[in-house]
């Protein structure tokens, strides 16, 4: 299987390829090749008096391909010009990527999580899964929130077809998954005894089955309220590597869009996320 890794050479990234651990999730995922892909601006000039981008770019790929290499990864690089959302996108297209990595770091004045501009654009483009994986800073430098990518997942469903494309997720991420939590949110106007809740508790208990017949550590949920709010609570409370959901809908444009749910978890958790795109 192949990935597409996005990076833009920062201590950052360098973190996240650095950790064994999380490179090892993803071998455990499946990946054994890795398209390492930066994307510079077009208004770059490498040929500028005194300047040595070129150089530098060329560097910094060298030294990351060679880590990634050095864990059993065949690597391909790519330096590319353009908008990055759409060569990282057009990139996993092009190969064929079963997966897509991309870091995500920074925080807001009121300490919620923010994913930048080209993320969520990658985001809402997305031709294959894509894993946002989270870096904080820690006493003044880049670590990763989470190094154990698929340990403990949490796996929010509102049973569309999206989301069981997403459930779908736990076939590669069952060598590395060793606890999930499956999770609803029913709109508040429900009440217990409602059909819809009861069969809501089956349909999780179903799916629950699938994934303690591999062995994964498995509970359900049922929670009332806002999508967005629920899901984040329920992160909190869980403490899980990753969350996993599908994102949803396609515009007139033909332009993948994110659900309001989907881009609210992938902007504010403070866990990973990975989010699948709809069926082409």
């Amino acid at each position: 299987m192949r990935a597409v890794y996005a990076t833009d050479l920062s201590s950052a990234i360098d973190t996240a390829i650095d950790s064994r651990i999380c490179l090892q999730c993803l071998g455990r995922y499946g990946i054994g090749e890795i398209e390492l892909v930066t994307v510079t601006s077009p208004n770059v000039t490498a040929g500028m008096p005194g300047s040595d981008v070129t150089g530098q770019t060329k560097r910094g790929l060298q030294r990351q391909q060679r880590q990634l290499e050095s864990e059993g990864f065949t690597v391909n690089t790519h330096v590319v010009r353009g908008t990055p959302h759409r060569r990282i996108n057009g990139l996993a297209e092009q190969v064929h990527a079963d997966l897509i990595i991309v870091g995500s770091r920074g925080q807001s004045p009121l300490k919620q999580r923010l994913i930048g501009s080209t993320v969520r654009n990658i985001a809402r483009t997305a031709v294959s899964p894509l894993l946002v994986q989270r870096i904080i800073r820690q006493d003044g430098s880049p670590v990763v929130a989470n190094k154990h990518l698929f340990r403990r997942m949490l796996y929010a469903t509102d049973f569309s077809e999206n989301a069981e494309r997403a459930f779908e997720q736990f076939h590669r991420t069952k060598e590395a998954t060793h606890e999930a939590t499956l999770l609803h949110v029913r709109p508040p106007d429900r009440r217990s005894g409602d059909d819809s809740v009861d069969d809501a508790e089956q349909r999780l208990e179903s799916l629950a089955e699938t994934l303690r017949e591999k062995n994964i550590e498995t509970t359900t949920m049922v929670r009332e309220g806002e999508a967005v709010t629920e899901i984040l609570a329920a992160e909190a409370e869980i403490d899980p590597t990753t969350v996993l959901l599908g994102g949803r809908g396609r515009s007139r444009l033909r332009r993948l869009l994110l659900g309001s749910t989907s881009e609210d978890v992938t902007a504010r958790a403070d866990s990973n996320v990975l989010l699948v795109p709809p069926a082409r």
